[in-house]
């Protein structure tokens, strides 16, 4: 998986581009835990991202988790076969998607 982060002031944007699985979503982790002081708006761009597992959807959490307690989350150009996961995991209801 590979992922791209752009800064603007207070707006972090991280795309992803692959798969959010066991094996990747310690990177992803690793990108955002302690790495969001400052961060008023974080922004997932998923164009690209082609599936998410389960770890995948906890580090979806926890990014949450971070961003209520100083900003917002907001996922962007989330593709149908991750949509479907989010709407079955119940994760629609819990995550911000545009």
């Amino acid at each position: 998986m590979q992922i791209t982060k752009t800064q603007q002031g207070g707006t972090l944007t991280i795309a992803l581009d692959g798969r959010l699985d066991s094996l990747t979503s310690p990177q992803l982790e690793s990108e955002i835990q302690g790495k969001l002081d400052g961060v008023a708006h974080l922004v997932m761009d998923l164009e690209k991202l082609a599936y998410i597992s389960s770890a995948g959807l906890r580090v979806m959490l926890v990014a949450q988790k971070i961003m209520s307690k100083q900003g917002d989350l907001v996922l962007k150009k989330v593709g149908q076969e991750v949509r479907e996961i989010f709407d079955v995991t119940g994760f629609s209801d819990i995550l911000t998607i545009e």
